[in-house]
């Protein structure tokens, strides 16, 4: 149903809110409505926050997480195991998997899975980052922990076979996150046992 703004700014705001994901025309006239009430201070500092976040934060050239120097403070951190490598769909499951507190190795960003479906094929991740990181040597063990939907199934799959003539073990979580579920929503519990519980992965779909 199509709103009657009283006010062109009101109404292009709100536009602006609802290009968010997960957030519809009437949360985001609620959020808008909400800024309006606050002081200037407060929504210069939340824009501010914003322009800054945009131009200024970085992604680790290591793990390509998200940072705010070249090397994220995992990857740098002495105390991390560098022999372990977990390979995430994205940032939201590097920040789930950091709350379990059962992994101490590093990670590997890959910035999505395949999906013929919405035209991301390989080359549109960090695979091949993943596996030149790999063949340079110093990793042991690499963790598959991507979501346990087709598309990571064919992800998983698929670096499987680039790193098969490479001498690393490869690894799957346990299957403890249920089928097609997005790993970021998974309790910590479960998602930290099917971490310490993982199993080989053998390559097969």
């Amino acid at each position: 149903m199509n709103q009657n703004y009283p006010s062109a700014l009101l109404e292009k705001a709100v536009n602006e809110f609802a290009k968010l994901p997960g957030i519809g025309g009437k949360t985001a006239l609620r959020l808008v409505l909400h800024l309006l009430r606050q002081e200037n201070s407060a929504v210069e500092s939340f824009g501010n926050a914003m322009i800054t976040l945009k131009n200024e934060v970085k992604y680790c050239s290591v793990c390509h997480n998200i940072s705010d120097s070249e090397v994220c403070s995992i990857c740098s951190n002495p105390r991390r195991d560098a022999s372990v490598v977990c390979v995430v769909e994205n940032i939201q499951d590097v920040m789930a998997i950091e709350n379990t507190r059962q992994f101490q190795g590093l990670y590997h960003v890959l910035g999505g899975v395949i999906s013929p479906m919405e035209g991301v094929g390989p080359s549109d991740l960090q695979i091949d980052s993943l596996v030149h990181r790999v063949r340079e040597g110093g990793v042991d063990e690499v963790i598959l922990a991507l979501s346990p939907t087709m598309e990571g199934d064919t992800t998983n799959f698929y670096i499987f076979r680039k790193l098969a003539d490479v001498d690393v073990k490869i690894s799957v979580i346990a299957r403890g996150v249920a089928q097609n579920d997005e790993l970021q929503y998974t309790d910590e519990i479960t998602l930290g046992r099917s971490i310490v519980n993982r199993t080989l992965f053998t390559g097969k779909m």
